[in-house]
């Protein structure tokens, strides 16, 4: 009787031990799966009514500073040009200017307008970039040009559409490799760095190429959310392993503001509502300051129309924004987020970014 109570009594030990021990792993696992993916900041170096270009380039570079300390994955510059109210026309170099400035987080492209430019001087520039700061450099690619048709002439002095523009990836891709022989042309710096590729897009032709090629896809559902859905199934379905990717990773670009209360929030959205109601009427002007009324500025059916085009911005406040984001993450599967925030004053956008942050990480 006694050896039985002995053996039950281990026997209930060896159950709870072995219990605890799928306890613990159930735990690890649900820990696990509510990791959040990372957090991208995209910038377009705007510059604001009130500021001069000088210091808009300052205003980036202490965003940049920022986020790296916030724990974001990496800050991005996109090439716009002929814009009054975007800095960021010499991509290449603010991103010497921000990665001289910072320390880990990764910097790029987001993107390079490629057909703006030859595969070889972009592979010289980025190559410089990976040479001076190691293993922190992206090489975003769009094959739009960033800009109106007329400027898009002086810039590429031809009537390059982009069609070209997967002729254009494969050069770069070899520019940037060390299949070139002994005396082929080499981009130095450059030749041999393998710096990570992106293809950007807001319709599914990049979508598309950007599987066919193994590369990961960033899709801009910041300003053209219409075709989000279908540039993701697009890609997903047209995906091949590469050398650089041995699986699909979408990031999903977004606006998102977001600050102690869901009302000082929409007001900071103001400035984001009104750059693109100017976009939209062809009024070229600084970023403007935020307004306590837009239906003194808009007619009914531009107040439509930019609602429908933002759909997919998030303003409020932190649990908010989480909880939007979270939501974009279930419908899109993305891989991560990249946010974009159109907010007047500086010190309120890093203060953005920083709530956003805080909830997140």
């Amino acid at each position: 009787m006694t050896n039985f109570k002995v053996n039950e009594w281990f026997l209930l030990l060896y159950f709870n031990l072995v219990f605890s021990c799928i306890l613990e792993k159930v735990k690890k696992l649900e820990a696990h799966m509510k990791k959040q993916i990372p957090l991208s900041v995209l910038d377009l170096v705007p510059i604001c009514e009130g500021y001069t270009i000088s210091e808009a380039i300052e205003n980036s570079t202490k965003l940049a500073q920022a986020v790296e300390e916030f724990g974001f994955e990496r800050y991005w510059i996109a090439e716009h040009h002929n814009f009054s109210s975007i800095a960021s026309a010499a991509t290449s170099v603010i991103l010497s200017h921000i990665g001289a400035r910072t320390k880990k987080i990764r910097i790029g492209s987001g993107g390079i307008m490629l057909p703006n430019h030859t595969p070889l001087v972009i592979a010289e520039q980025f190559g410089t970039l990976e040479s001076m700061y190691p293993n922190r450099i992206d090489l975003g690619l769009g094959r739009a040009p960033g800009t109106d048709q007329r400027t898009a002439m002086a810039l590429r002095k031809d009537k390059n559409d982009g069609s070209d523009f997967p002729v254009m990836l494969n050069h770069l891709q070899y520019l940037l490799s060390n299949e070139g022989g002994k005396n082929a042309i080499k981009a130095v710096p450059g030749y041999g760095l393998e710096v990570p590729i992106w293809l950007l897009g807001s319709s599914t032709f990049s979508a598309s190429l950007a599987g066919q090629k193994g590369l990961p896809f960033a899709f801009a559902s910041h300003f053209a959310p219409d075709a989000m859905m279908d540039a993701i199934d697009v890609y997903k379905s047209n995906f091949k392993p590469s050398k650089q990717l041995k699986e699909p990773y979408i990031i999903i670009c977004i606006n998102a503001i977001c600050a102690k209360t869901n009302e000082e929030a929409r007001y900071l959205a103001t400035t984001e509502i009104q750059k693109f109601l100017y976009l939209q009427r062809g009024d070229e002007r600084l970023i403007p300051k935020p307004t306590q009324n837009m239906d003194e500025l808009w007619e009914d059916w531009e107040k439509k129309a930019i609602t429908q085009k933002l759909r997919e911005s998030i303003w409020g406040t932190p649990e908010l924004v989480k909880e939007k984001l979270e939501n974009l993450v279930q419908r899109t599967g993305a891989s991560e987020i990249m946010i974009n925030s159109w907010i007047h004053n500086p010190q309120k956008r890093i203060h953005s970014y920083e709530l956003i942050a805080k909830t997140w990480f």
